[in-house]
């Protein structure tokens, strides 16, 4: 019987999943340690033709989503301990030993790695830049509460008696969130290695980030809903995010006020400035890192917050009065 399982979700794909599984059968860990398997969401073009080429167990399903999916992998899997990565990720030759290795202490129930990029594109460069503030944030924690899926490990059995992930997120938003939550809760430790790396193509264009962090918004608003703990702190959020967020939607609301009642203005614009100011840190630690991203990194900072405070809005708006489940 094999002592690891990794599960990749994969809707619609084709483009990616064959780099994935490529580097899921180069790995440093004899193969015959570990199950790879792929489960099909209901794609509707060749990821699952291009899943059975390789030495991976193929399950389908029809459309239910990333967490479904997931749950379902987890069904098929064998042994103590299993992985999750996404279909758009490459894991690194050493991510299955570095993953297996966070559970040395019998203590660890879940682990999570780390992204990488070769990406050029400078919108993606700056999402890196975002990790990689965030991995410095949770490396000078002994625990963390915070587990994202495109690098992730539980103890199966964990993750069968907690339920696994909410499968009321209908598409991958921040499902891997509430269970890490729902786990740290529970009293359950989880570690951060980043040494467990994944390469992944990060969102390109200005559009695309954008949508990206309106959907994880909106459906933070639920997660908080279940773990309101966690609006106050996570091992994983810098807390200048936080106070971004909250300055940007002032500045907007009063900005817009303001075309009724002058002394808004001033308001906004002071609101503005303390944005303006929370935002310089990142912008100087990233300087040493990757000057153009530097340079643009205070507009891409406040395209962050805007997106994440108007999804949130749109995620409370839809818990207070609509009480429906958003695809």
């Amino acid at each position: 019987m094999m002592d690891i399982s990794v599960v990749v979700p994969a809707r619609n794909a084709a483009g990616t999943i064959d780099d994935c599984l490529c580097g899921l059968q180069t790995q440093s860990v004899p193969r015959d340690r570990y199950k790879v398997i792929v489960v099909d969401d209901g794609s509707t073009d060749e990821t699952s033709g291009i899943a059975e080429r390789h030495d991976v167990t193929l399950v389908r399903q029809p459309p239910r989503g990333a967490a479904a999916a997931r749950n379902r992998g987890v069904a098929a899997s064998e042994g103590e301990i299993v992985l999750f990565t996404d279909a758009d990720c490459v894991p690194d030759t050493n991510w299955i030993a570095e993953m297996v290795r966070s559970f040395g202490d019998p203590e660890v129930v879940g682990a999570k790695g780390v992204y990488r990029t070769r990406q050029k594109e400078i919108v993606a460069r700056f999402v890196q830049c975002e990790y990689e503030e965030r991995y410095e944030l949770m490396a000078r924690q002994r625990w963390i509460d915070f587990i994202d899926t495109y690098s992730a490990g539980y103890r199966r059995a964990v993750f069968l008696d907690q339920g696994g992930f909410d499968t009321l997120y209908p598409n991958a938003s921040v499902e891997d969130q509430e269970l890490s939550f729902r786990l740290a809760e529970r009293g359950c430790k989880m570690v951060f290695n980043p040494q467990a790396i994944v390469y992944h193509q990060h969102p390109k264009t200005l559009a695309a980030y954008f949508g990206r962090k309106f959907n994880i918004g909106c459906w933070k608003m639920r997660v908080l809903r279940t773990h309101p703990g966690k609006a106050v702190s996570d091992s994983h959020t810098p807390q200048t995010l936080k106070a971004q967020i909250v300055l940007v939607v002032t500045t907007v609301v009063l900005a817009l006020v303001g075309m009724w009642r002058a002394p808004c203005w001033f308001a906004a614009a002071v609101s503005f400035l303390l944005l303006l100011a929370s935002v310089t840190p990142f912008s100087l630690r990233t300087l040493r890192k990757d000057t153009p991203v530097a340079l643009v990194s205070p507009f891409l900072l406040l395209v962050r917050a805007l997106a994440l405070g108007l999804g949130m809005v749109a995620g409370s708006w839809n818990l207070l009065f609509t009480r429906k489940v958003m695809d």
